[in-house]
């Protein structure tokens, strides 16, 4: 079957795409996630099969639109894809090509500005560390004084334990917001399955 073979080759890539990945490193020193940096995504090596890119009809569109809605689970995408389908039949290859590369397209933008939204976060969260640093050396050089300034050494300590305390609960953010764009990675190339199921015959 067609499909079949459309299904094999998206393995094969895939196989491609992992060896990629694998030569990504971690050169970015301001990238603060034990996951790869992986920018951008290739729409090819997830399907394989050659696609004209043209308009979507106005049903197609909306059903890229929900393929996209993380909230929407696969198993709602694939009864979405099976109905739209079955309403819009006989559909050809360029069609289901153009609906995964519009899941694609909405899914990629949102990685790369979380991706970007991430680098920011990494910035401030070194800067902040710098902050809690600084404050520290002053903090011990005041105490190590003959006359201490009692009450700049409160001011440093009650900054200190603010600012620890909003690097922790950052880092502890920080864990969740680093697997978001593996998600959408992952999300964009089980829609691709899906599609590839009803690639024609």
């Amino acid at each position: 079957m067609r499909a079949a073979g459309y299904a094999l080759g998206l393995a094969l890539c895939l196989t491609q795409a992992l060896g990629i990945a694998g030569a990504v490193d971690f050169s970015d020193p301001g990238w603060p996630c034990i996951q790869r940096k992986v920018e951008k995504l290739s729409a090819s090596l997830m399907w394989p099969a050659p696609v004209t890119r043209t308009p979507l009809p106005p049903a197609a569109n909306d059903l890229v639109e929900v393929l996209s809605l993380r909230r929407v689970s696969l198993r709602e995408a694939e009864a979405l894809i099976q109905t739209f389908v079955e309403k819009t039949a006989p559909v050809d290859d360029q069609l289901v090509g153009n609906i995964f590369y519009g899941v694609f397209e909405n899914l990629s933008g949102n990685r790369q500005r979380l991706i970007a939204g991430i680098a920011r976060y990494s910035r401030s969260q070194i800067a902040l560390a710098a902050r809690i640093d600084e404050a520290r050396v002053e903090l011990a050089k005041l105490t190590g004084e003959a006359k201490p300034d009692f009450d700049r050494i409160d001011k440093l300590e009650e900054q200190i334990d603010w600012d620890e305390r909003i690097y922790r609960d950052r880092s502890q953010a920080l864990t969740y917001v680093c697997e978001t764009p593996v998600i959408l990675e992952k999300r964009a190339y089980a829609i691709a399955q899906l599609l590839l199921k009803h690639m024609p015959d």
